[in-house]
């Protein structure tokens, strides 16, 4: 059975376009995959810095998922901050990230473009997004079109780790 890992983010109401694009596919996916699902509060400080807002919209990320059929028992569904290594896998695989690869990611620019500060946590977002993939050794990564890239950079840090360390990370 093919693990299968999807997060999504509290940083606002969910929407129509959520569950056709992420949620139902994630559900679907549980009864013939073992399915790994995550409300990603982490990368959505990039923009929400308001704590009472972000536990809100956790719980209703959550409550939303279990609402429409997510099972606990038919998955393993966690929020991302409740896992300490997360931020610590982070940051060993930015001591091995190339910073051209960073500096070559559509998102990061095109939010600037649009307005929302620049940031480390922006910029570093395709480095969080790995060690949430790399650490749970998930081999399909379902992701729109503009995470795509962010996937790609995910498996190059996997292939560098693997290059360096020997085999550890399963490569999505």
């Amino acid at each position: 059975m093919k693990r299968i890992l999807s997060g999504i983010q509290p940083s606002g109401k969910l929407h129509i376009g959520n569950y056709f694009g992420m949620m139902k596919t994630m559900i679907d996916y549980m009864e013939n995959a073992d399915l790994y699902v995550f409300i990603v509060d982490l990368h959505a400080l990039t923009s929400v810095h308001d704590r009472d807002r972000l536990r809100q919209g956790t719980l209703e990320a959550a409550a939303d998922f279990l609402a429409l059929g997510l099972d606990p028992d038919k998955c393993t569904f966690w929020v991302q901050s409740d896992v300490p290594e997360v931020c610590e896998l982070t940051w060993v695989l930015s001591t091995l990230t190339p910073m051209g690869l960073l500096e070559r990611c559509h998102s990061y620019k095109d939010k600037t473009a649009r307005g929302i500060a620049a940031s480390h946590g922006l910029f570093s977002y395709p480095v969080l997004m790995a060690a949430d993939i790399l650490l749970f050794q998930s081999e399909l990564v379902p992701v729109g079109k503009d995470q795509k890239q962010h996937l790609e950079v995910a498996r190059d840090i996997a292939l560098k780790f693997n290059n360096t360390f020997g085999e550890t990370f399963v490569v999505p």
